[in-house]
């Protein structure tokens, strides 16, 4: 399975993440997290995991996640 990265990251104010580095850096980011995730859920298929299961899990985890910083928003001037 292999998926593109999004074409458009927005921010909290729905202008769009422009920065190229961003993009390059957010890009890159999904795809390892796509290999861990697919390794992790074939090893977890093979250990006799069910799928729903371990997608359930996974989801689960995403949502728990929590994060310290202040979402940003466009800064001026700046046109999408």
């Amino acid at each position: 399975m292999t998926t593109t990265p999004p074409d458009r990251w927005e921010r909290v104010d729905g202008s769009t993440v422009a920065c190229t580095e961003s993009i390059k850096v957010l890009s890159e980011n999904w795809t390892e997290l796509e290999t861990h995730l697919q390794e992790s859920f074939d090893d977890a298929v093979l250990l006799g995991v069910s799928k729903a299961d371990f997608k359930a899990k996974m989801h689960a985890l995403v949502e728990s996640l929590t994060c310290d910083f202040k979402e940003l928003t466009a800064p001026p001037n700046q046109e999408d």
